[in-house]
């Protein structure tokens, strides 16, 4: 346990601890918002309109080479 040997010090620390709480609470909101948007339906089509394409390119080269 930290002793402390003035009340500055101990305010410095609580404002540092809160300073670092504010950025952890930040964080989670940006990681928050970044998945919320990958789980969009619009996501999900483009996801699911690539791989058709991907398929279909595949499909249709291999007919034409038979």
């Amino acid at each position: 346990m930290k002793t402390y040997k003035s009340y500055s010090d101990v305010q410095r620390d609580l404002k540092q601890l809160s300073l670092e709480r504010r950025i952890a609470l930040e964080k989670m909101k940006l990681h928050k918002n970044k998945i919320g948007n990958e789980l969009e339906p619009k996501q999900w089509m483009i996801s699911v309109y690539k791989v058709a394409q991907k398929y279909g390119v595949y499909f249709i080269m291999r007919r034409l080479l038979r």
